[in-house]
């Protein structure tokens, strides 16, 4: 029950409801831009920290826990299996965003909540 409690919390602190913040994204459509946007590179956002590595694995931790997983492109979205720390999260198909140097990241096709992870 706790690991579900600060899964929730840390959800919660991801999670961006405005949807006038979404101007000025522009959609990855194709696995080729995606790599070329994460490789060498880490998505970081308060408290977390992720490695998303061209051969499909996920790395890193978020607010002092593990995170593995993997991840593959099928028909233009991001789908990943995630574990945080022992808890395994959804699997789930993502939108995903660039500007700027940040990615947003869309659940559910594009339909769902959202997260921006910053690239560094």
């Amino acid at each position: 029950m706790l690991n579900r409690l600060a899964l929730g919390t840390m959800l919660g602190v991801l999670i961006l409801a405005d949807a006038a913040a979404a101007e000025g994204f522009t959609p990855v459509t194709d696995r080729a831009r995606f790599v070329s946007l994460i490789e060498g590179r880490e998505l970081t956002r308060f408290g977390i920290r992720l490695t998303v590595e061209p051969d499909g694995d996920i790395t890193g931790r978020a607010f002092g826990r593990p995170v593995t997983g993997d991840w593959a492109w099928q028909n233009g979205y991001f789908c990943r299996n995630l574990s945080f720390g022992a808890e395994p999260l959804e699997y789930n198909c993502q939108l995903v965003e660039e500007r700027e140097g940040t990615l947003r990241f869309t659940a559910d096709e594009g339909a769902g909540i959202y997260a921006d992870l910053t690239l560094r």
